[in-house]
C-alpha cells in the first residue's frame, strides 16, 4: 500500500472514530495521538485532498495541540477555510489568539474568513483589531468586520460600527447596519436597554438606508421600550410611508394588550383603504373584544374590501358581541357580504353564538330563519334537533325544507319516528323528496339498523300512497331480508304507483336475493311495463362480475327465453359479451341472423372469444376449434370495419392453436 493511501485511510478511521466518541459525549482513548497524526498529515506534503480531511477530523477532535498547524494553513488560499472550521470549534484561548494574529498579516478572502470566525466564537479581545478593518479598502474585509462586531455584540463592538456608519461607501452601509442590528439585539437580550435603544433610534432616522434596516429597526425600537414603546407605534400608524406604516402594524402583533388595540383602531378611519385592511388583518388576529364596535363601522361603510375584511376581522374575533354584529350584515344588499358575513359568524365558536343563531330561528323573518337553518348546518348544532323538527312544518316551503334536511344531517335513529310521523302528512312533492332524504340519512346512521327498518315497515300498510313510494325507496336504500319482504309484499298494492316504486326497487336491489323475484316478474306479469322492468333488472345481474359465471350464464339462458325488444337483446349481448365462456359464445352466436342486434352480436362474439383466447386453460386446441366456425360467422356478419378485423385477427390465433401452433 502506497504511502498517499495509508495516509488517506489513516485520517479517514481518525476522523470517524473521533466522530463516534463526540457524539458519544466521552473522550476518546489515545486522543492525543489521533490528534498528532492528522497534525503530521497537515504538516506533510500529502495531496490536498487528504489534507483536507485532517481538518475536517480536527473539527471533530482537534485540541490545543492542533492550533498552530491549522493556525498556519490560514493564508493558504485552498485550505484556509478547511483550517478556520477546524478552529472554531476548538474551546481554548490559543484559537482566538491565533485568529487575532492573523487579522495583521492577511489580506483578501483569507482575511475576510478570520474576522468571520472571530465574529462566530464572539471574541470581545478582538474588537479593536475588527475596528480597524472597517476602513479597509476591500469591501469584502469590511462587510464581514461588521457582521462579526455584530455578532460580538458588546457596547464597544456597536460604538466602533456607529463610529463608522456616517462615512462609509454606499455598497457597505447594509453590511454595517446588519451589524448594528445584531449588536442591538444581543445588546437588548443582555438588558443593556439603552444602549439598544441608541442603536435602533439611530438606525431609525438613518437617511438614505435600506428600507428593510428602517422598518427591522422601528419594530426593535418598539419593543424594546416595553410599553413606553406604544407611542412609537402611535406615530408610526400615521407614517405616508407604507412599508413602515407596515411594520409598526407587524410589531403591534407582538405586543399585548388592550392599549395597543386601541392604538390600532382609533387611527383606522383616516387611512386610505389598503392601509385601513392591513390594520382590520391586525385587528382580528388580535381577537380582542374591545375593536369590535371600530369594525362593525368599518364593515358598514366604506370601499368593500375594507369591509370584507372587517367582516373577517369579527369572525376572528368570536366574541358574541362579534355574532350580534354580523347577524345585522346578514341583510347587506351586496351579496358577497352577506355571505361572508354567514361564513364569519359559521365559525364563531361557543354557546353563545349558537344560542345568537337558535334566536334567529325564532324570527318572523322567513330570511333570517332560513340564514339560522345554513348556519344550524354548519355549525353542526345537534341540540337544534328538537327545533328543526317544529321548523319542519314552517309555513314557508324554503324554510320548512331547510328545516327537514337539517334534520337528516343532525338527526340520529332516536329521531326517526318523528320524521317518519313528519313524512306522512306532507303533501309537496319537494318536501317528500327532502323527507326521503332525510329518513335515509337517519337510517344509514343507525346502531340497528334492522331495528330501523322495522319501524318504516310498521308505518308502510297505513301510509297514503306518496308515502309508500318514499318508504319504499328507503327501505331499498337500507336492503335487509326484511325490507326485501315488504318490498315483494307492495308489489300487490292496487295502486299503481305503489307497485311500480316497488319494481324499481326490486330492479336497483344491491344484493342477489332478489333475482329470483325479478325473473318471476319477467316470466309472469301481465303487465308489459312491468315485464320489462323486471326482465332489465334480471339481465343486470348477469353483467354483475361479482357473481360467478355459471350463475350469470344461467341467468343468460333463462333471459333468452324471454328477451322481446331490441332493447333487451343488446342488454343479453352486453352480458354475454363480459364472460370468458365457449356456452356464453354459443348464446350469441344465434343473434348474429337478427339484423336488429347484428353488430352487437357481432361484438359479443368477438368479445367472448378474445377473452378465452387470453384466459388460462381457454387457449387449448380443443376449445379454439370451438371458436373457429362462430368467429367466421361474425367475421362475415360485421359491418364494422374494425369488429371485421377484430374477429379475422381471433379467428386466425384460434385456427393457429388449433392445429397445435
Amino acid at each position: 500500500m502506497s504511502k498517499s493511501i495509508m495516509s488517506l485511510a489513516l485520517v479517514l478511521a481518525v476522523f470517524v472514530a473521533g466522530a463516534a466518541q463526540l457524539s458519544a459525549q466521552t473522550v476518546p482513548p489515545g486522543g492525543k495521538e489521533q490528534v498528532d497524526k492528522l497534525v503530521a498529515v497537515l504538516k506533510s506534503d500529502a495531496p490536498l485532498k487528504e489534507k483536507v480531511d485532517a481538518c475536517r477530523g480536527l473539527g471533530v477532535i482537534g485540541t490545543k495541540d492542533a492550533v498552530p498547524a491549522l493556525a498556519a494553513l490560514l493564508a493558504d488560499e485552498k485550505l484556509s477555510h478547511n483550517a478556520r472550521y477546524a478552529l472554531e470549534p476548538i474551546p481554548d484561548p490559543s484559537v482566538d489568539e491565533a485568529l487575532r494574529d492573523a487579522l495583521g498579516r492577511l489580506k483578501g478572502r483569507p482575511l475576510a474568513g478570520v474576522i468571520v470566525s472571530i465574529g462566530a466564537r464572539r471574541d470581545a479581545k478582538a474588537i479593536e483589531g475588527l475596528a480597524g478593518m472597517l476602513q479597509n479598502p476591500d469591501a469584502d474585509v469590511v462587510q464581514a468586520a461588521a457582521r462579526s462586531l455584530g455578532r460580538i455584540g458588546t457596547p464597544e463592538a456597536a460604538k466602533a460600527l456607529l463610529g463608522t456608519l456616517g462615512g462609509v461607501p454606499a455598497a457597505n452601509q447594509p453590511a454595517l447596519c446588519e451589524g448594528l442590528l445584531r449588536a442591538a439585539e444581543a445588546l437588548a437580550a443582555k438588558g443593556q436597554r439603552d444602549e439598544a435603544i441608541a442603536i435602533y433610534d439611530r438606525l431609525r432616522s438613518l437617511q438614505p438606508a435600506p428600507h428593510q434596516v428602517r422598518t427591522a429597526a422601528l419594530r426593535g425600537a418598539i419593543l424594546v421600550r416595553g410599553p413606553e414603546g406604544i407611542a412609537i407605534l402611535r406615530q408610526e400608524l400615521r407614517n405616508k410611508d407604507y412599508l413602515l406604516f407596515a411594520a409598526a402594524v407587524r410589531t403591534s402583533q407582538e405586543i399585548r394588550g388592550a392599549e395597543v388595540t386601541q392604538a390600532l383602531w382609533r387611527g383606522l378611519g383616516p387611512l386610505p383603504a389598503d392601509n385601513q385592511i392591513l390594520v382590520i388583518q391586525a385587528l382580528g388576529k388580535r381577537a380582542d373584544r374591545t375593536a369590535v364596535p371600530a369594525l362593525v363601522a368599518a364593515a358598514k361603510g366604506g370601499a368593500k374590501p375594507v369591509r370584507l375584511a372587517a367582516v373577517r376581522a369579527l369572525g376572528q374575533i368570536g366574541d358574541a358581541s362579534s355574532a350580534l354584529a354580523l347577524l345585522g350584515l346578514q341583510g347587506d344588499a351586496d351579496r358577497e357580504l352577506a355571505q361572508a358575513s354567514q361564513e364569519s359568524l359559521a365559525v364563531l365558536e361557543g354557546k353563545q353564538i349558537d344560542d345568537v343563531v337558535m334566536n334567529m330561528l325564532s324570527s318572523g323573518d322567513a330570511a333570517r330563519r332560513l340564514t339560522a337553518l345554513d348556519l344550524i348546518g354548519q355549525r353542526r348544532i345537534k341540540a337544534a334537533v328538537p327545533a328543526l323538527l317544529k321548523a319542519a312544518g314552517d309555513p314557508d316551503a324554503e324554510v320548512r325544507r331547510a328545516a327537514i334536511r337539517r334534520l337528516g344531517e343532525l338527526g340520529s335513529a332516536a329521531e326517526l319516528p318523528g320524521m317518519v310521523e313528519l313524512l306522512m302528512g306532507l303533501k309537496d312533492p319537494q318536501d317528500l323528496s327532502a323527507a326521503e332524504q332525510a329518513v335515509g340519512a337517519l337510517c344509514a346512521r343507525s346502531d340497528n339498523p334492522e331495528a330501523s327498518v322495522q319501524k318504516l315497515i310498521e308505518r308502510l300498510a297505513q301510509a297514503p300512497g306518496a308515502q309508500k313510494t318514499v318508504l319504499l325507496r328507503v327501505l331499498g336504500s337500507a336492503g335487509g331480508a326484511s325490507a326485501l319482504t315488504a318490498v315483494r309484499d307492495a308489489l300487490k298494492d292496487p295502486d299503481p304507483q305503489v307497485r311500480a316504486a316497488a319494481l324499481r326497487t326490486l330492479a336497483a336491489w344491491k344484493t342477489a336475493d332478489v333475482v329470483p323475484d325479478l325473473l318471476a316478474l319477467a316470466r309472469r306479469s301481465s303487465i308489459p311495463a312491468e315485464r320489462a322492468l323486471g326482465l332489465r333488472g334480471y339481465l343486470a345481474w348477469a353483467g354483475r362480475k361479482e357473481l360467478p359465471v355459471g350463475q350469470r350464464l344461467s341467468i343468460c339462458r333463462e333471459a333468452g327465453n324471454l328477451v322481446q325488444t331490441t332493447e333487451e337483446k343488446k342488454l343479453l349481448l352486453a352480458a354475454l359479451g363480459s364472460m370468458a365462456s365457449a356456452d356464453a359464445l354459443a348464446l350469441a352466436v344465434p343473434l348474429l341472423d337478427d339484423a336488429s342486434v347484428k353488430d352487437e352480436a357481432c361484438a359479443a362474439a368477438v368479445s367472448v372469444a378474445e377473452r378465452l383466447l387470453k384466459s388460462k386453460g381457454g387457449d387449448t386446441a380443443q376449445t379454439a376449434s370451438k371458436l373457429i366456425e362462430p368467429l367466421k360467422k361474425a367475421a362475415q356478419a360485421a359491418t364494422d370495419l374494425d369488429l371485421a378485423q377484430r374477429a379475422k385477427a381471433a379467428l386466425k390465433r384460434a385456427q393457429s392453436r388449433a392445429k397445435g401452433k
